[in-house]
């Protein structure tokens, strides 16, 4: 059986002579069966259609690349009546797909067509085109009469499969009329979809439709129909369009956008070639009751009968009294069905194409980094005089050793994460650019044998803005930083939260990663996006700038969460970074905040300097280094302070019913214990760790507080304490502070330590 890609055509059927149509007769027979549509579409070259069928430079270069692409009707815009802002394309764009408008422009049909073609198609008085409407008015545009056509789900789906798409986002189907047994008044939707692969994605069929026979039709035909269940147990009803229930239960439910695409890429490989139909319902917060919709429909039905709107008048007559009898309340809901289908059929074209390429693992990952990746150099001094001036020289050039590898936080966090733990799934989720560097990324995740599928690589047509992120780090003779500069502007200058979202929710992670390479919206849509999933959310600062994203102006965002329920469960700021992210904190009234003075209370932390010198040291209480960190860990209830050469200061609120209150082994670093009978906060734990080793043979300080990082989530992911971890995690960065790598070579020496670090951990004391 041929597995070949099912965007490729055979030779074309039609010959064109300079630019005019020739109607001579061609030896093969013009396609005109679904059966010769689907061998089309199966098993040639899509170049064989060019002269009659234009797909635009974008999507055909997002088909020849498995990129995914997603079907839009065209209809919605030349006959519908949802007005211009419903901004389709953008959602598929921003969900990470390439949206394909398809209609007839001007005679010609068209498989992505620009705005200003559907501009000037719905200025153009268009017809409707369905299947049997497509041949007239592509012949017609032969003979030169160049007429618009707005295709229907049928005529989008036709087209968009000569072109070799997969998936089509629309907003309600056509189906069986009431009374149709009798009129015979059933939809060419249907049909459609019992001979033409496609997957269909919408909210089920309009609701004044006879449902029941609808579903009866469709299985005739041979149609998958699949309701979503949107996290509801058991059978759910298929959708009535503007209700989420229809009192019919659905043939099949499936639970995500994975499933839905593991379904389609069978149908493909195994032959069958009817259409599928995903019913998505429509967003709660927009649904109208079935109840009340059900009386409006009545109504409107009724009326329409006794107006004698039959046929082609049916239809818009009944759809414009529901408007009516809603309050036009139907037409908000109808654009938030639309979009939420086509947000989601792009969902479904991005894991189509992972599992097309190989590259989709639908295993749960134990660790997701979200953060940058950028081509890192690093620029040792080594001057004549840098025995005695360590320092480069201002304003002139230097000698200097120059290195180039593949590093930024988030890269580096990931990498070290997947050297340890060596088997257990660590995924890096990132965006490079469409160049040299970019490739050199991807070249280098592979060669580490690391997880890619969530890497996103933007275009340079569409984001022109979209550079590879660089760092250049400038290192005096004792390799100290002394100056860097960082270009990673592709992080806050391009936002995808829906597609993030879903990346969460398919790797399903035990810890997710977040560097503050991100603008400080995205920050909070990642955090949140892992607390929905029941993640575990690290934070790891990055700078003293960009620390303090974390804590932006909350404006138009979801609080940040307290303990026992905080957003962050776990962040690592070097001194520095602590005190920008306490200032950031200050300044927006963070601590302001009720929920924070109750935590604050329960710590009984009045007159505690005596304790903070007697757990760190005269210096670090006097800098306010403690004092910070107990002012921030009602938000972050473990806060690793990464301390250089003087450690690493872990501080952690304890709950009340933690074992480690009574453990003599802890009591030392009990720094207060709750005294106000709260409910849930039982103490603070303060432990400075000392360094376990001073290094002075140093290569590069570039990735050390990462690694310390990425081995520490890596215990944390096992099941490891905190406190067993610490200390690993500090020998896992002296290995990097030797290596001229980002991430050092020899992780792997610390495996066993690591796991019987872990394995020794309680399962009461372990972290949740």
């Amino acid at each position: 059986m041929s597995l070949r890609r099912p965007w490729s055509l055979p030779r074309a059927c039609y010959r064109y002579s300079s630019q005019q149509a020739s109607l001579a007769p061609v030896r093969r027979r013009p396609f005109s069966s679904s059966k010769r549509i689907n061998q089309i579409s199966t098993l040639g070259d899509i170049s064989a259609l060019k002269d009659i069928l234009k797909v635009s430079e974008e999507v055909t270069d997002a088909l020849a690349t498995n990129k995914p692409v997603v079907a839009l009707e065209s209809t919605i815009y030349t006959h519908g009546a949802l007005g211009n802002d419903l901004d389709l394309e953008g959602i598929v764009r921003r969900n990470g797909g390439v949206p394909a408008v398809v209609g007839i422009f001007g005679g010609v049909p068209t498989v992505g067509l620009l705005p200003d073609e559907v501009t000037r198609m719905v200025e153009g008085s268009p017809k409707k085109a369905s299947r049997r409407d497509i041949a007239y008015l592509v012949g017609m545009g032969m003979m030169g009469s160049k007429i618009h056509g707005g295709t229907t789900i049928a005529g989008t789906m036709i087209l968009a499969r000569l072109a070799g798409i997969r998936v089509f986002g629309t907003g309600g189907l056509g189906g069986v009329h009431r009374g149709g047994h009798e009129s015979l008044d059933i939809s060419a939707d249907l049909t459609e979809l019992g001979r033409t692969r496609m997957a269909v994605i919408s909210s089920g069929c309009k609701g004044f439709l006879d449902i029941p026979r609808t579903l009866e039709y469709l299985e005739t035909q041979g149609v998958l129909v699949s309701t979503f269940a949107d996290g509801r147990a058991g059978p759910v009803d298929f959708p009535a369009f503007w209700a989420r229930d229809s009192g019919v239960k659905s043939p099949s439910v499936i639970q995500s956008e994975e499933q839905a695409a593991a379904i389609i890429l069978a149908q493909e490989r195994l032959g069958i070639e009817s259409g599928l139909l995903f019913a998505n319902p429509i967003p709660e917060e927009f649904s109208i009751a079935r109840s009340e919709m059900d009386a409006i429909i009545e109504r409107a039905v009724r009326e329409s009968a006794e107006r004698g709107a039959l046929g082609n008048e049916n239809t818009p007559f009944v759809l414009g009294r529901i408007r009516e009898l809603t309050d036009g309340r139907s037409v908000p809901a109808n654009k938030a069905l639309v979009q939420a289908n086509v947000e989601r059929a792009t969902k479904i074209a991005v894991v189509l194409s992972q599992l097309s390429a190989g590259e989709f693992v639908a295993s749960q990952a134990d660790v997701l980094v979200a953060g940058s990746v950028a081509v890192d150099l690093s620029c040792d001094y080594v001057g004549e005089d840098s025995l005695e001036h360590t320092a480069p020289h201002l304003h002139t050039s230097n000698p200097s050793h120059i290195g180039q590898s593949v590093g930024g936080v988030g890269h580096n966090v990931a990498l070290a994460a997947h050297k340890i733990m060596q088997g257990s799934k660590v995924r890096l989720c990132s965006m490079i650019g469409d160049d040299l560097a970019g490739s050199t990324i991807l070249s280098s995740l592979q060669a580490n044998g690391m997880d890619t599928s969530c890497i996103r690589r933007l275009s340079r047509e569409h984001q022109p803005t979209s550079r590879t992120a660089q760092y250049v780090a400038i290192n005096d003779a004792s390799k100290n930083l002394v100056l860097a500069m960082a270009d990673m502007g592709i992080f806050t200058a391009h936002s995808f939260p829906q597609h993030w979202d879903s990346t969460v929710k398919a790797s399903s992670p035990k810890w997710l990663v977040v560097d503050g390479n991100w603008a400080g919206r995205d920050v909070r849509a990642w955090i949140q996006s892992g607390k929905q999933n029941h993640a575990q959310v690290a934070f790891e600062p990055v700078s003293k700038e960009k620390s303090t994203r974390l804590f932006c102006m909350e404006k138009g965002l979801e609080s940040l969460g307290v303990f026992p329920k905080p957003s962050v469960n776990l962040a690592t700021p070097n001194q520095y970074e602590l005190a920008a992210m306490h200032a950031a904190a200050h300044r927006h009234e963070y601590f302001d905040d009720a929920r924070w003075w109750e935590i604050i209370d329960a710590f009984g932390m009045r007159g505690a300097r005596d304790r903070f010198v007697k757990l760190t040291s005269a210096g670090m209480t006097d800098a306010g280094i403690p004092q910070q960190v107990i002012q921030l860990l009602p938000y972050i209830p473990i806060i690793v302070t990464k301390m250089g050469s003087n450690g690493a200061l872990l501080t952690m609120v304890l709950g009340k019913d933690d074992p480690r209150l009574l453990d003599s082994a802890y009591e030392k670093f009990i720094l207060s214990r709750c005294l106000n009978n709260h409910p849930e906060v039982g103490g603070v734990y303060m432990r400075l760790f000392p360094a376990v080793e001073q290094v002075e043979d140093v290569v590069s300080v570039n990735g050390v507080g990462d690694t310390f990082l990425g081995v520490l989530i890596a215990g944390l992911a096992q099941g490891g304490r905190v406190e067993d971890l610490v200390d690993i995690a500090q020998k896992a960065a002296i290995l990097t502070l030797r290596s001229p790598q980002s991430v050092s070579e020899d992780l792997g020496i610390l495996k066993g330590e690591l796991t019987a670090a872990a394995a020794a951990a309680s399962p009461d004391s372990q972290l949740r």
